[in-house]
């Protein structure tokens, strides 16, 4: 992705290609910061016995990520 102005809640898939921590390749980031390098965000994650996950923390700089859209809500 080019250097761009992100909004919070502004959706980036992280690409498999370019991404530093293969953990996060393909997965959606919901940003919740805008940087000078790229962004910070979290990565939902899936949750146990019907409760809420947590959220894994990401800071992708602009290689790493492509937008794709924007999240209707956002966790807490």
């Amino acid at each position: 992705m080019e250097r761009a102005e992100l909004a919070v809640g502004q959706l980036v898939q992280l690409n498999p290609e370019t991404v530093h921590n293969k953990m996060f390749a393909g997965c959606i980031l919901v940003v919740t910061e805008a940087k000078e390098f790229g962004a910070q965000g979290y990565v939902q994650a899936l949750g146990a016995e019907g409760e809420m996950g947590g959220q894994a923390y990401y800071r992708p700089t602009w290689e790493e990520m492509d937008p794709v859209g924007s999240a209707v809500w956002m966790a807490a």
